[in-house]
């Protein structure tokens, strides 16, 4: 019986080990950066085949790791022994949450896009066409959709990364004096948001806007 039940528990710890490593990550969410799509303290699911397995699409939303520079040194939290063993055994079985050193944001250029801020009307360009996008928050006083003017083509093995809080975001656009000039290495991708999972009232599937980004060559 004893025995049984240990073959169970090894099986089971196993299973949550190999699907948290390859499949699924569970992320909370620090900041306001992705509002009003994603609240403070939403928790989400993050579906790691892609990029690895399956490729990402213009309007994604992604979580990376920290490129160099975009987030502040992380801060060692005083945790006790019984607290810092328990923090890892639910990472082992899947039930932690990933937070330091990395980002979340929505992918607006892929590899060998032209990507520019802004047109008359303030709105991005991708490749020449302009796009409208419902999901930003915008500034009060600012009619574009970012806080900064920029006119970059994405590297071969890079992103371009915006938050949809567009004027609370340290995100590409922000990042264009750290020395990789603003661009996410697609090996940097852990994966990408597929669902608020937490708190429920806030459950939802992540959208990427396929009609936004329709027109783009």
């Amino acid at each position: 019986m004893i025995r049984d039940l240990l073959v169970i528990v090894v099986i089971a710890i196993t299973v949550s080990f190999l699907v948290r490593t390859f499949i699924v990550r569970s992320f909370y969410i620090p900041s306001g950066s992705m509002e009003n799509t994603l609240q403070v303290n939403d928790r989400i699911l993050v579906n790691q085949l892609q990029p690895q397995v399956f490729p990402l699409q213009r309007g994604d939303i992604v979580v990376f790791k920290d490129p160099g520079g975009w987030l502040p040194p992380p801060s060692a939290p005083e945790q006790s022994f019984w607290g810092q063993s328990s923090r890892a055994l639910l990472s082992l079985v899947g039930g932690g949450e990933d937070t330091d050193e990395h980002l979340i944001k929505r992918v607006i250029g892929l590899p060998g896009d032209n990507v520019v801020c802004c047109d008359a009307l303030g709105n991005l360009e991708i490749n020449g066409q302009p796009i409208n996008e419902p999901y930003i928050v915008h500034s009060e006083t600012d009619i574009n959709s970012a806080s900064l003017l920029f006119d970059v083509v994405v590297p071969a093995d890079s992103l371009w990364v915006m938050g949809d809080n567009r004027f609370n975001s340290k995100d590409s656009s922000k990042q264009q004096s750290q020395p990789g000039k603003g661009f996410v290495k697609l090996d940097s991708v852990v994966g990408r948001a597929v669902v608020v999972s937490w708190p429920m009232d806030h459950w939802a599937l992540l959208d990427d806007y396929p009609a936004v980004f329709a027109g783009v060559d």
